[in-house]
């Protein structure tokens, strides 16, 4: 059953997002393998591009790693103390990139040392060129939502659908 609502689940987003013009991203962070010590994350992130609303996904052993988003100076220094935020949860953990700007992670107890850290830098996603509506000749009507807005905003829950799937599965 679970398999059968996953597999709607993505059909609808697939056909949501053809019509939208815009779709997020889920980019596995790493190797097949995923989160692992001794792999070039700097050359991973050159190799991607990365827009608001894109999602990252750490996939990694939650008994020997985590992943912790930290600034440019603990990213540097490979400092765990006073992390921004602590993304581990089940070792399939995901991360929104909701800003335009660069994202910094690395894996806390020396992992980090290891080559465990990655920084991505976040674009803002390039407007699409619509035409605008037509202006209103009635001072009371509704405010008018773009052409996409419903196609965005069902994908963006579709998507989520998906995330806790992967999450909780």
């Amino acid at each position: 059953m679970k398999l059968m609502v996953m597999a709607g689940a993505i059909v609808l987003i697939l056909i949501i997002m053809a019509g939208s013009g815009e779709s997020s991203v889920l980019e596995k962070v790493g190797s097949r393998k995923g989160w692992i010590p001794n792999f070039n994350y700097t050359q991973w992130s050159t190799q991607h591009h990365f827009y608001v609303g894109d999602w990252l996904l750490f996939v990694f052993d939650k008994r020997y790693y985590n992943v912790l988003e930290v600034n440019k100076t603990s990213y540097d220094g490979c400092e765990e103390k006073g992390f921004a935020r602590n993304i581990t949860k089940g070792g399939r953990d995901v991360v929104e990139l909701t800003e335009a700007r660069p994202y910094y992670f690395i894996s806390g107890g020396g992992y980090c040392w290891g080559g465990m850290k990655v920084a991505v830098n976040v674009e803002a996603r390039p407007v699409s060129l619509a035409p605008a509506p037509a202006p209103s000749s009635h001072a009371n009507d509704a405010v008018a939502l773009p052409a996409n807005y419903y196609h965005v905003a069902c994908a963006s829950i579709c998507f989520m659908i998906i995330i806790l799937y992967i999450i909780v599965v």
